[in-house]
């Protein structure tokens, strides 16, 4: 992979922008002057030209490119736009202030083709109806049979751990607790190599003992750096909406509510729609059935049916093994999730 090019002789700005670099995880490729740059000019992802070299570099008249920058200390000199506009940058970069941006640009120009994969959210009705079930096997049927690289992130503090419900926590890789220290962006390709894996799914859950609120921003920069990096994203929701939900909410292309078809499980599922309506606008029930009637249930709650969940008698004594519920076109589980994809992401394969 090319790396990003620096056009520079000043070697304190050329220390600086080395350092902002590898912050952002990527190195760099060096030229003092503009004759040393020109094999490098167009494979370069990005180009950050010193301030010192853009009269140099408009004199040779580089063909025109984007993602390129002018960085300078002297945001006052009335001579930086025009010495942007000759060298052929789109922005003026002033350091100390853009450092942060900075960062941001290094990283983005060392990211693979973006995947923009869509949030899913699942959330449960009631405790118990089988929303991390329905979240584990939607993921799992995604990263297989559908052939998506999908994340599955566990946002429920006290569900216990979907690596768990998976059989997997003792894989090695992040959890939660590993990245909620974390400010600002996270690389895609970075958390792909972090959390624990198993062909093309990756989960992202929390460690055993103590877990601690996910804040908005950790939430916030694994969803943008899953979203540029996987197919689909799954979340588990909790159903008391902290911060972090509320982020995932926001983000959802379309959010899942598992319901039961009786009166209890009716009556709380109105009540948690009505928290996640605040925040997200495709709400769709997944019905688990009961005594109630399934068109009566439906209309109770007033939001589309897109599936229906039935009792999985093998499912918990699966699970409480570590293995894996099967998923073929002929099961119950494996149908419905054939189904949502078919219809949640109808290019997926």
């Amino acid at each position: 992979m090319h790396r990003p090019l620096v056009i520079t002789d000043d070697p304190a700005l050329l220390d600086d922008l080395v350092r902002i670099a590898a912050a952002a995880g990527a190195q760099l490729d060096v030229a003092q002057l503009p004759a040393h740059a020109r094999p490098y000019w167009n494979l370069a992802p990005l180009v950050a030209v010193g301030a010192d070299q853009a009269d140099a570099v408009a004199a040779t008249a580089p063909p025109p490119r984007d993602q390129v920058l002018l960085v300078t200390r002297t945001p006052d000199d009335p001579d930086t736009w025009r010495r942007c506009v000759a060298a052929g940058a789109q922005a003026v970069v002033t350091l100390p202030g853009d450092e942060r941006d900075l960062v941001d640009r290094f990283a983005d120009a060392m990211e693979p083709e973006p995947r923009s994969g869509p949030v899913i959210c699942v959330l449960g009705g009631r405790g118990g109806v089988g929303a991390s079930v329905l979240s584990a096997c939607l993921a799992l049927h995604a990263s297989g049979a559908a052939q998506l690289r999908t994340l599955l992130v566990d946002a429920d503090p006290l569900g216990g751990g979907m690596d768990a419900l998976l059989g997997h926590e003792e894989a090695p890789g992040a959890r939660w607790g590993d990245l909620v220290a974390r400010e600002g962006r996270i690389s895609s390709s970075a958390l792909q190599k972090a959390l624990p894996a198993f062909g093309d799914l990756a989960i992202l859950s929390f460690q055993r003992g103590e877990a601690a609120p996910i804040p908005a921003q950790a939430m916030r920069s694994v969803l943008d750096a899953g979203q540029r990096g996987f197919d689909l994203v799954v979340v588990d929701l909790p159903r008391h909406f902290d911060p972090a939900a509320v982020e995932a909410l926001t983000r959802a292309k379309t959010t899942l509510l598992v319901a039961a078809a009786d009166v209890r499980g009716v009556l709380s599922a109105i009540q948690v729609l009505g928290e996640a309506g605040k925040h997200t606008t495709d709400l769709r029930t997944i019905l688990r059935p009961g005594i109630v009637d399934a068109d009566t249930a439906v209309t109770s709650l007033g939001i589309p049916c897109a599936g229906t969940l039935p009792d999985q008698p093998r499912l918990t004594a699966t699970l409480n093994r570590g293995e894996l519920p099967k998923l073929g076109p002929r099961t119950a589980l494996g149908a419905l999730c054939a189904s949502l994809l078919q219809d949640l992401l109808p290019t997926s394969p």
